[in-house]
């Protein structure tokens, strides 16, 4: 009796129009990828106003999101630091650079209370990989694999040829790492090419897992050395000649007809340590030129490699389903190569054409005035020339197309936008270790083309170098004046109308935000930090 009542009731749930209910299979996570610049200036791709060639950033810019006010924290490892933790860089202990110093927030490489967006996937079932630049932790107890990386390969170091390991300074030793092992590279080198070959390699292997993955590929370039590929330079020779004047101003104008400046701000003066182009010799514009074609060459074998992984994607059927986030670490690098600190042969080789193979050369002021057009300043200061890069989401069923935003978003966002993508949850404790929280918000909203209440305020200081911005307000100061110079970057982004004597208070408010956080952040002030110290800068 009880089999006939069973059927009974299947038969009228099919005739009577009740069905059964079937439980849907869980969404695919998508795959996240995040691509980071070294030293490149806010101007330097096509989409944010260069004449370099980048079609596979511009195609992802045009389909994706573009973020015109996005901000790292000035420098190489400070940026990584907060990028890898969503902490700022003092609270994960990278205050400075690599330095090993006694303070906890300077020790020189991340630590235990905080995780890196690694770590933090592995929970939700993502295979975690990197390639390129690590420097954010020299000893091989702090590398990429002990830091919750299932695969690397790259350099460890913050600067090195990139033809290999060969050291710039004296008594350095440099090191390439496969996983948890020095990398003896092989003839033909190129460190942006073979980084892109051990990430499509990571991602092959990965392919019959059934985890999405999560790759961190930091490229090198194009920080210096200024080193490129032959046929990659011969686009670009001679297309300087024109001079800096006439490039700032080009990139300016492609800029504001892309909507990426506001037509009411104004391009910065040339910087007081360029001269003007025509003082130049017809050598020394023929130096600047070559310095500028292997510059802009770096960039676009930069592209070509992201273009490389773009075809990868598409190959294995996962082009629409991963989330592909694009920045800088900082501003364009005003360093030169000089005979402090430099082993002698590395400065002689840097009077030579940047496109001779065996140069070690930087294009210095002139080149990265170009390169943060139209802002002032450079990389290690906290003026919108340090910390501004371009910002560049793209993941079609996921982002929404051909939108840019001009709401402020910081590098400690990546964090938690690679969590709120993989549905997990920032973690308080982790191995046994309580975790500091967060600041960062998620840009998943902003992705999706909806609305963002953004941060009520974002946080800079670099040896001393500090800055503030809270709504269109920005307070900054360079070390060692400490003086604090106030700006509305609603109507001066270039930050060159200083209105702290006419608004003492705005300056005091924001002060007093800073000091807050800066207490809150183990900031210590640069100058007791050199007193503590004996290790040298």
């Amino acid at each position: 009796m009880l089999h006939k009542i069973i059927l009974f009731a299947l038969f009228s749930s099919a005739t009577t129009g009740f069905a059964i209910k079937h439980t849907d299979p869980p969404a695919k996570k998508p795959n996240i990828i995040v691509i980071l610049a070294d030293d490149m200036g806010y101007s330097d791709i096509g989409c944010f106003g260069s004449e370099t060639s980048t079609p596979n950033l511009d195609e992802m810019a045009a389909k994706g999101l573009k973020m015109t006010q996005f901000y790292n924290a000035s420098r190489c490892c400070p940026s990584r630091a907060s990028l890898l933790t969503g902490l700022y860089q003092h609270q994960a202990g990278v205050g400075d650079m690599m330095n090993t110093r006694k303070e906890p927030a300077y020790q020189g490489y991340l630590n235990q209370n905080c995780v890196t967006i690694a770590e933090a996937l592995k929970p939700y079932g993502y295979t975690t990989l990197m390639a390129g630049k690590w420097h954010v932790g020299q000893a091989p107890e702090h590398w990429p694999r002990k830091r919750g990386f299932d695969r690397y390969f790259g350099l460890i170091d913050g600067a090195g040829s990139y033809f290999g390991p060969y050291p710039y300074r004296p008594n350095q030793k440099l090191t390439i790492a496969l996983d948890d092992q020095e990398f003896t590279p092989g003839k033909n080198y190129y460190s942006t090419d073979a980084y892109t070959d051990h990430a499509l390699e990571f991602i092959e292997q990965n392919k019959n897992s059934g985890k999405p993955f999560f790759l961190y590929l930091a490229y090198q370039a194009p920080h210096w050395p200024l080193q490129a590929l032959p046929e990659d330079i011969a686009k670009y020779k001679g297309k300087y000649m024109q001079g800096w004047d006439k490039l700032r101003i080009a990139r300016f104008k492609k800029m504001q007809a892309a909507g990426i400046i506001d037509p009411q701000i104004k391009l910065s003066p040339r910087d007081g340590k360029v001269p003007e182009w025509d003082s130049l010799s017809q050598q020394e514009k023929i130096y600047w030129d070559d310095q500028m074609a292997v510059y802009a060459a770096m960039i676009d074998r930069m592209d070509q490699n992201i273009g490389r992984l773009r075809a990868k994607l598409k190959e294995l059927g996962e082009a629409d389903n991963t989330v592909i986030m694009f920045l800088s670490d900082n501003g364009a690098s005003n360093e030169t190569i000089n005979p402090n600190g430099f082993l002698p042969q590395i400065y002689e080789s840097s009077k030579k054409l940047s496109s001779d193979p065996s140069s070690f050369t930087a294009y210095g002021f002139p080149g990265a005035n170009v390169s943060n057009t139209p802002f002032r300043m450079f990389k290690h200061w906290e003026y919108e020339g340090g910390t501004a890069t371009p910002f560049i989401a793209y993941g079609p069923s996921i982002v929404k197309a051909g939108r840019t935003v001009a709401q402020p978003g910081h590098i400690i966002d990546m964090m938690a936008t690679c969590l709120d993508l993989a549905g997990g949850k920032y973690p308080a404790v982790y191995k046994d270790q309580k975790i500091k929280a967060t600041t960062g918000l998620s840009l998943v909203p902003l992705f999706k083309g909806q609305s963002w209440k953004g941060h009520d305020a974002l946080f800079f200081e670099h040896e001393g170098n500090r800055a503030v911005r809270q709504g269109n307000w920005k307070l900054v100061s360079n070390y060692p004046d400490n003086k604090w110079h106030l700006f509305d970057l609603l109507k001066d982004r270039s930050e060159l109308n200083d209105l702290s004597s006419s608004n003492p208070a705005k300056v005091k408010e924001l002060n007093a935000l800073y000091e807050a956080w800066a207490s809150r952040s183990d900031v210590i002030s640069f100058e007791k930090l050199q007193v503590r110290n004996t290790d040298k800068f």
